[in-house]
């Protein structure tokens, strides 16, 4: 069954190392069956439940799955294998549009922001024991919350996007539940869900966002006990969820109360299209907001809100960790925001210059793109690595799409945001070159 590898271990925690080594090295190969357990535990002398405990813990780490009589297999993509290291270095000369990065031109510079931020400590230190969220930081994302319609809650302030969203699935969700995601998404979404033990269900989309009829699947039929949108800028596609998906979204979550509705608004602050928000349909819901797309990645600061009872156990919790995110970040975006360090018009603008030039000049090729909003375009292809690999031959590095896909169909990811609009025509023409003709679809 295993091959030449065997497992050893006399404690449930040397029996999950034992598995993780072999998934690490290779030569435990994804979708691999493992024994079942009375079968471990005897050629290994042990207890079965020590190995029933083995297999939990390899559960919640991501490296395998079980599907009941069909046994425990190693994932097809373990945890211990990100989809972020599915990537391309650029060899001398090759253009890197693979990155996902902001263009740095286009954001601010932070040595005033972390001065004042500085100075305001001096006078001021932040102690222990002291509230976790800055009052001006709570007034501003909370004034701009209400600007696009967000229902009131709680600030909260998390390390990043992918810190609020891992901490409200840990706060409400079991391993083994099933989360709805967005197929093609974000890669490190994908890889967080296995990683907690969840199971993740494909939910295809259009440039508007999720599919309602793939979403009621998703919560009706799969069980679904967590749907993630991404409102605007969505990675890799481009998409954003209009006036009228999100009318037919928040129908369907009105049938699925107890859903809980997490919403990823991490275009804020560069994006060109108004936010249709879903939150307030079902009883726990969340919306974060990252700052590090338009103000810098290494800020690593998002604003959360969301109802009581899941904004209460998410600080809990991270009482219970870090503590806090930093007052000096949570004063040094405030100072951004109260100067209008980013004027969120031209940034947009920038990007939609760049994302629509490409886009347009793909169509008059016959290719296929999408990008309605952010800095990402997606073009789907017949032969994923063939045009990953043509394209490198003509000098530019795109982003695989097995980066960002379960069961949608092959594509490749390309970012806009450091490209002049001079080289977009070149850069469409090799694409134009390295593709093979695809039927127009739904990204899933």
């Amino acid at each position: 069954m295993l091959g030449e590898y065997r497992i050893v271990g006399r404690r449930a925690s040397e029996i999950a190392a034992s598995v993780e080594r072999g998934v690490g090295s290779g030569e435990l190969a994804p979708g691999q069956l493992l024994p079942p357990m009375r079968e471990l535990a005897a050629q290994l002398g042990v207890n079965p439940n020590t190995v029933a405990a083995a297999y939990r813990t390899l559960r919640e780490r991501g490296v395998i799955e079980t599907a009941g009589r069909r046994g425990s297999r190693v994932r097809p993509r373990p945890a211990t294998t990100a989809r972020g290291s599915l990537r391309i270095d650029a060899p001398p000369g090759v253009r890197d549009v693979g990155k996902g990065n902001p263009d740095p031109a286009l954001l601010p510079p932070l040595g005033d922001a972390l001065a004042v931020a500085a100075r305001r400590e001096a006078e001021r230190p932040r102690l222990y024991g002291e509230a976790p969220v800055d009052e001006d930081f709570a007034r501003l994302a909370r004034a701009a919350l209400d600007a696009d319609g967000v229902p009131d809650g709680p600030i909260a302030v998390t390390s990043g996007s992918l810190d609020a969203i891992e901490r409200v699935l840990a706060a409400h969700l079991r391993p083994g539940d099933a989360v709805a995601v967005e197929d093609p998404g974000w890669g490190a979404l994908l890889d967080l869900v296995p990683a907690l033990g969840l199971k993740a269900v494909p939910v295809a989309l259009d440039d508007d966002g999720p599919l309602p009829g793939e979403v009621e699947r998703a919560l009706r039929d799969a069980g679904a006990r967590a749907l993630i949108v991404t409102c605007r800028a969505q990675n890799p596609t481009g998409a954003a969820v209009g006036a009228a998906r999100a009318a037919e979204l928040r129908r369907v979550l009105a049938g699925h109360r107890d859903v809980l509705l997490v919403e990823d608004d991490h275009g804020h602050g560069f994006v060109d299209v108004p936010l249709h928000p879903l939150a307030g349909v079902t009883d726990h819901w969340v919306l974060v907001r990252s700052v590090a797309k338009a103000y810098g990645p290494d800020l690593r600061v998002a604003a959360m809100t969301g109802d009581t009872v899941t904004v209460d156990r998410v600080l809990g919790r991270q009482d219970l960790g870090p503590g806090w995110v930093s007052h000096l970040l949570q004063r040094a975006v405030v100072h951004l925001w109260e100067t209008g360090a980013v004027d969120a018009r031209a940034v947009a603008a920038a990007y939609a210059e760049r994302r629509d030039a490409l886009v347009a000049a793909l169509a008059r090729r016959g290719v296929e793109a999408h990008g309605r909003s952010g800095m990402n375009v997606w073009v789907p292809v017949a032969d994923e690595t063939g045009t990953v690999a043509r394209l490198l031959h003509a000098g530019w590095v795109v982003a695989p799409g097995a980066r960002f896909r379960l069961a949608a169909g092959p594509g490749v990811r390309i970012t806009v945001s450091g490209l002049p609009v001079a080289e977009l025509e070149s850069l469409a023409g090799s694409v134009a070159s390295a593709v093979a003709p695809v039927e127009a679809r739904s990204y899933g």
